[in-house]
C-alpha cells in the first residue's frame, strides 16, 4: 500500500508535467500550421507565378513576331535609304555628258533651223560656221585651241574679226544649253553644226560628246582662223597648221555653199549661189564654170558673177580656182558630189574633235535626218 500511495503521488505528480507537455506540444503545433498555411500561401503565390512567366512565354513569340515586322520595316527602310544615297552617289560620279540624251539635243536643234525672218530663211549656215569657228583655231605644235573649251563664247576670242555675227548663233542655241545643263557648249556648238549640215541635205557627219568647256583665260589669239583676203599660200598656213592635207583643205572650203556674207559682219556681201540653205557641190561648180570679175564697190575686194552680179566668190576662194594642187580637188568634187559629201564628212568630223581629249567610253554618233 505505501508503495502504492507513494507511486500516485508520483503520477499525479507528473500529471501537470505531461499536460504541460501537451500544452506545449499544442503550442508547437500551432506554428508548425501556421508554417504550413504559410507554405500554402508561398506556393500558390509560387504557381501564380509560373502561371504569369508560362503565360509571358506563350506571349513571347508574338512579342518576337510583331517585332520582327518592325525590324523588317526598319532593315527594309534603311535599305532603301542606302540605296537612295548609293544610287545618289552613282549618279554623282557619272560624268555630266553621260546624262544628256544627244538625239533630242539633235531634234531640238534641228526644230531651231527654219525663221523665214532671219536671213535666208535658215540658222543652218551660221550654225556651220559657229562650229567651224570654234573648232578652227586647233594648233598642232601648241595643242591649243579647238572646239574644247568653246572659248568662242568668251571675249576677247568672241570680239576678233572673223567672228563677228557669231553671237546670233550663241544666242539662238542658249536656251537649249539651259534646257541640257549637262552638255557643254562645246559639244552644244559642234553638234549643232552636224545637225545643219545633214538637215540641210549633206552628208552624215560622225560625232562624239565628253568635249569639256573652259574660261576666258584659254582664248586663243587672234589670227588663227582663215582671212578670207588673201590667197592660196595663207590658206594652207593655216589649214596645215590644224593637220589638214590640200585634199581636206578642199573639201572643207565646200560649205560655202550654205549661207551668205554680210557688210555688217565681214564686210563682205552677198550668196556663193542661188540656194544658200542646201548643202550641194555649187561652190564648185559656180567658181569652175561661172565668169568672175572684182566687184566695184566701197568694200573690201570680192568677186561677183560677171552674168548677174547676184553671187559672190571671196579673194581666198578663188585660190581653189587658180592654185593647180587646189583646183584639181574643186574639179572632181565639181562633177561628183558624192565624193565630195563623203570627203567633207571625213574632214568635218576631224576638224570638230581637233584638240580634244575624249573619254576612252565616248561613244560615236551618226544620226539619222529628221524626214
Amino acid at each position: 500500500m505505501s508503495s502504492t500511495l507513494r507511486t500516485v503521488p508520483r503520477l499525479v505528480a507528473r500529471a501537470p508535467a505531461a499536460t504541460a507537455t501537451a500544452k506545449l506540444s499544442a503550442a508547437a503545433a500551432a506554428p508548425s500550421s501556421a508554417r504550413i498555411l504559410a507554405r500554402a500561401y508561398s506556393s500558390q503565390q509560387q504557381q501564380q507565378q509560373q502561371q504569369q512567366q508560362q503565360q509571358q512565354q506563350h506571349q513571347m513569340p508574338r512579342m518576337r513576331k510583331a517585332g520582327s515586322g518592325g525590324m523588317l520595316g526598319v532593315l527594309a527602310a534603311g535599305a532603301l535609304a542606302g540605296w537612295y544615297f548609293y544610287t545618289k552617289q552613282q549618279d554623282d560620279a557619272t560624268p555630266a555628258w553621260k546624262k544628256v540624251n544627244y538625239q533630242a539635243v539633235y531634234k531640238d536643234i534641228a526644230d531651231l533651223l527654219e525663221d523665214e525672218d532671219y536671213d535666208d530663211g535658215s540658222y543652218g549656215p551660221v550654225f556651220v560656221r559657229l562650229a567651224w569657228h570654234s573648232s578652227g583655231t586647233f594648233d598642232k605644235k601648241t595643242r591649243t585651241g579647238g572646239s574644247a573649251g568653246a572659248t568662242i563664247r568668251h571675249a576677247p576670242e568672241s570680239q576678233h574679226g572673223a567672228n563677228a555675227g557669231l553671237e546670233v548663233a550663241r544666242r539662238r542655241l542658249e536656251p537649249l544649253k539651259q534646257k541640257y545643263g549637262n552638255i557643254s557648249y562645246g559639244d552644244l556648238y559642234t553638234l549643232a553644226g552636224v545637225v545643219a549640215v545633214q538637215e540641210l541635205g549633206g552628208p552624215t557627219v560622225a560625232w562624239r560628246p565628253g568635249r569639256s568647256d573652259k574660261q576666258a583665260d584659254a582664248c586663243t589669239p587672234d589670227g588663227r582662223l582663215p582671212d578670207a583676203a588673201q590667197g592660196a599660200d595663207h590658206v594652207r598656213d593655216i589649214f596645215y597648221r590644224m593637220g589638214f592635207d590640200d585634199r581636206e583643205i578642199t573639201a572643207l572650203v565646200g560649205a560655202h555653199a550654205l549661207g551668205r556674207c554680210h557688210s555688217d559682219r565681214s564686210g563682205f556681201d552677198g550668196p556663193w549661189n542661188a540656194s544658200p540653205t542646201a548643202f550641194t557641190n555649187f561652190f564648185y561648180t559656180e567658181l569652175l564654170d561661172n565668169t568672175w570679175v572684182t566687184k566695184k564697190w566701197d568694200g573690201p575686194r570680192q568677186f561677183v558673177d560677171k552674168p548677174t552680179g547676184a553671187f559672190m566668190m571671196l579673194p581666198a576662194d578663188m585660190a581653189f580656182r587658180t592654185d593647180p594642187r587646189f583646183r584639181a580637188y574643186a574639179e572632181l568634187y565639181a562633177r561628183d558630189q558624192d565624193a565630195f559629201f563623203s570627203d567633207f564628212s571625213h574632214a568635218f568630223a576631224k576638224l570638230l574633235e581637233l584638240g580634244v581629249s575624249f573619254p576612252e567610253d565616248a561613244p560615236i554618233y551618226r544620226f539619222k535626218t529628221l524626214d
